[in-house]
């Protein structure tokens, strides 16, 4: 008995030394790499507690991820552009497509092409596409422009039906998360508070979709008023550049600037990517700044 829990205790010691030796190495990056960032779902904040896939280099998807391959394949001489595939953003929260935005921008300052292609174009997948150098649209999908709205629940009037009272302590008037309990509708104050925030939120969209498609920010107000846009109407008042399957992206690499016309690109996922170490690429920092995520 004591050998055999000493040989399965030396093969899993040999396991988990394989599979280190096998996640530090990292993925091998063609010389001409087409870097491949599929955002999608709810854009996490911190890796899930997977053991295994941290080990393997193949954990979920952060914002912080992204935004780290993105920096790293900017100074990569092997990355040649990258193709964005944004799938349903299931999420509340513009902060972490912004910012997932912006690290897009910072890659375009090497002058090295994105191009985004949209099975699905909602507010925030188009909202993200937007910062790449060119857009395409799958040609049976919507353009779907609705604009900036929040929704509130009150239960007041359901809790007073059934006889319970909502004893809560609210500390001032625009302190309203209470208020879907204590109200049966928008406060002056409440309402106040969210259209503020969806007007700043709204006008921050405008001027990031204006200034990437080369509009005014009238003109971008004036196409969510029209909206949503079936494909070919999208491709009419200029929020997208083409209409295309995916299967036509590798034809048309050489017209947009993802191959040239004797070189095509190898694709690489980014979840494959992101193993590549900053150290490899020639980054010394000197200095260190630690980012504590505090979630719940």
């Amino acid at each position: 008995l004591f050998s055999l829990v000493g040989i399965a205790t030396l093969l899993a010691l040999f396991g988990a030394v394989c599979l280190y030796v096998f996640s530090s190495r990292g993925p091998v990056v063609p010389d001409r790499a087409l870097l491949v960032v599929r955002p999608g779902g709810e854009l996490l904040e911190i890796v899930p507690d997977d053991v295994v896939g941290q080990v393997l280099g193949s954990e979920g998807s952060t914002v912080r991820g992204f935004v780290e391959s993105l920096q790293k394949a900017k100074r990569d001489p092997r990355v040649t552009g990258v193709l964005l595939l944004p799938s349903t953003l299931e999420l509340p929260y513009w902060a972490k497509v912004q910012e997932l935005r912006d690290a897009i921008l910072d890659f375009r300052e090497s002058g090295k092409p994105v191009v985004a292609f949209l099975e699905y174009g909602g507010d925030r997948e188009y909202y993200l596409a937007s910062a790449a150098d060119r857009v395409l649209l799958l040609p049976t999908s919507p353009l779907d422009l609705a604009g900036i709205a929040s929704y509130e629940i009150f239960f007041r009037g359901a809790l007073d039906k059934v006889g319970a009272y909502p004893d809560f302590l609210q500390i001032g008037a625009y302190k309203t998360a209470v208020n879907q309990f204590t109200q049966r509708e928008f406060t002056p104050q409440h309402k106040e508070m969210s259209e503020s925030i969806n007007r700043d939120l709204y006008d921050q969209v405008v001027a990031g979709i204006a200034e990437a498609r080369g509009k005014s920010a009238d003109e971008v107000r004036a196409l969510f008023d029209e909206g949503p846009f079936a494909p070919a109407a999208a491709l009419r008042a200029g929020l997208i550049d083409e209409l295309a399957y995916f299967d036509e992206i590798e034809e048309r690499a050489p017209d947009l600037n993802l191959a040239t016309e004797t070189a095509s690109a190898s694709r690489i996922e980014e979840s494959e990517y992101r193993r590549v170490t900053p150290r490899s690429l020639g980054a010394r920092p000197q200095s260190r700044i630690a980012v504590l995520y505090v979630s719940g």
